[in-house]
This record gives C-alpha cells, sequence and structure tokens, in this order.
C-alpha cells in the first residue's frame, strides 16, 4: 500500500489542536480544585429564641435627697462662723452667731411690759370682784359694774398682748443663733464675720446637701419609653407590679459598679426641648462617691422579654452608613448578608428587633476569609 504522508501545515494544525485540548483540561481541573480550596470552614452560632432580663444603658445627673439654704431669719452683724466648711452638720445645729444685744434688749423690754400688764390686771381683777359684792347689795350702780368688768377684760387682753410679744422677742432672740435646717453636708461660707445680713437678703449664708441616700436622675428618650410600655402591654415584657426596677451606676465612661440601687417613679411629661422623660433613682451613698452635678451612667433592669432573638456581638458589624450587618449561612450554605434593627444588649448579646429569626446561622469566626454569596462550611460555635 502506498502511505500517505501529512503535510507540514496539517501537522502543525493538529498539534496545535491536541495542546489547546490539553491547556483546557488542566485550566477545568485546576479551578475545580482552586474552587474546593476556596470553600472556607466559618464558625457559626445558630439562633434560637430564649427569655431574657433586659437592660438599657442611660445617661444620668446626681441630685442630692435633700438641699436647704442657710438663711438668716433677723437682722444684724455676723459675729461667729460655727462650723468648718466641707463638714457634715446635723440637724439643729448653731452655724452663725448674729449680734443679740438689740434681741436680748427687745426681751427685757417685753418682760417689763408683761409685768405692767399683770399688775393692771390684779388691780382690775380685784376691782371687778368687790364691785360683784357691791352689785348684790344694790351699793353699786350697774354702770360702774359695767365699767368695772370691761376694765377687767381690757386688762386680760393686755397681758396676753404682753406675753405675745414677750414670746416673740425671745424668738427673734433665738434666731440670732442660725442653725441648720437639715443634717448633711455644708459648702462654703459665702460670708465672713462682720458681715451685715437681712432677713430678705437674696444671697444665702451657706447651703448643706444630704447625701446619703441620694437620687440620680436618668433621662430616657420618649419613643424608647413607648417602646417598653407597648412590648410590656403586649405581654412580650414582663415586669413586677409596682415596676420597681434595680439601677447600678457607672462612673460616667466607666466601667466599674460604684452604686446599686432602685427606680423610684417617672416624669408624667415630656420635656419639649429633649423630648425625653425623667426617671428617678435612689442608691445609698455612705461613702460619699457621687457628688451632686455628677453625670454618671445607669444601667436600669427594664424586664423579662419572652421568645427574645439574640446576636452575639462578634458576629454583628456597620457598614459604613453606620447600619447594623450579620452575615448569614443561608440554606444553600452559602453567605448571605443581612441588615438588623438592634434594641438593647444582654450579657454580650445584642437584642433583635428585626432581621434574625430562629435557625439562622450567625457567622461569629471567619468573617474576614468570605464574602456574600461564598459558599462555606460551618462549625458550630458554643
Amino acid at each position: 500500500m502506498r502511505q500517505r504522508t501529512l503535510s507540514p501545515i496539517a501537522v502543525a494544525v493538529l498539534s496545535s489542536a491536541l495542546f489547546l485540548a490539553g491547556c483546557s483540561n488542566g485550566e477545568e481541573g485546576q479551578q475545580a480544585q482552586a474552587g474546593q480550596q476556596q470553600q472556607q470552614t466559618v464558625g457559626v452560632v445558630t439562633i434560637a429564641p430564649q427569655e431574657v432580663d433586659l437592660q438599657v444603658k442611660l445617661p444620668g445627673r446626681a441630685t442630692a435627697f435633700r438641699s436647704a439654704e442657710v438663711r438668716p431669719q433677723v437682722s444684724g452683724i455676723i459675729e461667729q462662723q460655727l462650723f468648718t466648711e466641707g463638714s457634715t452638720v446635723s440637724a439643729g445645729q448653731s452655724l452663725y452667731q448674729i449680734d443679740p444685744a438689740t434681741y436680748a434688749a427687745d426681751v427685757s423690754a417685753a418682760e417689763a411690759a408683761v409685768a405692767q400688764a399683770e399688775a393692771n390686771l390684779h388691780a382690775a381683777t380685784a376691782r371687778f370682784e368687790r364691785f360683784q359684792e357691791l352689785l348684790a347689795g344694790k351699793a353699786v350702780s350697774q354702770q360702774e359694774f359695767d365699767e368695772a368688768q370691761a376694765a377687767y377684760l381690757q386688762a386680760r387682753a393686755t397681758l396676753k398682748t404682753a406675753q405675745a410679744q414677750l414670746q416673740r422677742a425671745e424668738v427673734n432672740l433665738e434666731y440670732t443663733k442660725v442653725k441648720a435646717p437639715i443634717s448633711g453636708r455644708i459648702g462654703r461660707s459665702l460670708l465672713t464675720e462682720g458681715a451685715l445680713v437681712n432677713v430678705a437678703q437674696a444671697q444665702p449664708l451657706a447651703t448643706i446637701h444630704q447625701l446619703d441616700p441620694i437620687y440620680v436622675d436618668i433621662q430616657q428618650s420618649s419613643e424608647d419609653y413607648l417602646d417598653l410600655q407597648q412590648a410590656i402591654a403586649s405581654g412580650r415584657i414582663v415586669t413586677d407590679g409596682l415596676n420597681r426596677a434595680a439601677v447600678k451606676l457607672y462612673a460616667n465612661g466607666g466601667s466599674e459598679v460604684i452604686a446599686e440601687g432602685q427606680l423610684l417613679f417617672n416624669e408624667v411629661t415630656v420635656q419639649p426641648s429633649t423630648s425625653s422623660i425623667t426617671l428617678r433613682a435612689k442608691f445609698a451613698n455612705a461613702d460619699m462617691r457621687i457628688l451632686p452635678g455628677m453625670y454618671v451612667t445607669a444601667e436600669v433592669e427594664t424586664g423579662t422579654l419572652t421568645g427574645a432573638i439574640l446576636a452575639p456581638q462578634e458576629g454583628v458589624n456597620r457598614d459604613p452608613r453606620g447600619r447594623a450587618v450579620a452575615m448569614v449561612v443561608n440554606s444553600e450554605g452559602k453567605v448571605e448578608q443581612r441588615y438588623l434593627t438592634l434594641g438593647a444588649t444582654s450579657n454580650g448579646n445584642w437584642v433583635v428587633r428585626s432581621g434574625l429569626s430562629a435557625g439562622d446561622k450567625v457567622i461569629v469566626e471567619g468573617l474576614q476569609k468570605i464574602q456574600p454569596g461564598a459558599a462555606v462550611q460551618t462549625e458550630e460555635v458554643k
């Protein structure tokens, strides 16, 4: 048989085709192998409804349990200051001594007026009793008896007036000792010895604050307050009958609990300028760590949330627009991005209002290695 030989052109075409086929098969194998290598393993937490105790952190400001301005009740010159500035004083303790000379003289004059009134009453009483006997024997006229009786009644009224004036003079003399109206810590003295004080002056002598216990006024937005009330009304959040929630207090920006107290009540009106409601809590303050005017952070227990959806904080991030985002492995084993609406926090978890449901698998480990749409393998994280 005669053998056919291929032309050089045919040989070149055939070689190219075989080479391209081999390259194509090699690339497909490499892509398949790369796809298997790119399927990462991520740690997930499966969402399950829970009952959680809710806490909300709110800003607050401390205010004294009681505050009283020390003011003079009589006019005069301050002779002595009888307390140490910044010390603790008791109710009724003398703080200042005002010059008592004028008021002591008034007491002496009032005592003399009382003595004179008593003498006049004694004489009028004797005359009235004598005229009673004489009238029975018709030795005096009815008019003379009436005049004696009127003189007796007038003398008795004059004595009562004199006694009232004496009592007032004694009270004013006692007021020269300016006393503490309440117990507490007294601040600096705004006036010194030698200063003239008046009853109606605007400037107080000093101010006393009772700091144990102490109040903290907490601000909560009216929207959050309404959401809380609706949740309580629907039964999602359970509270006690008196709504006396426990409150923990932190120094502003700190993590140490400086006091634990109880929520007393909330205001019945909303502040128009801030659209917020004031809640008042009461704390023991024996060590005086909390001072009036101090800004603090209060953690208020708002109740128990039933059927809560919790997302670990490690699995929730923020996008450039500030929206809360979580990566979830869907039923196809692929990564899906979810936007969340968050509520309060509980033990390192976010309370999710919307965006997640029971059974969702939230990725908490390996977030830096994935992107939406990627196929992944999952491993449950406890």
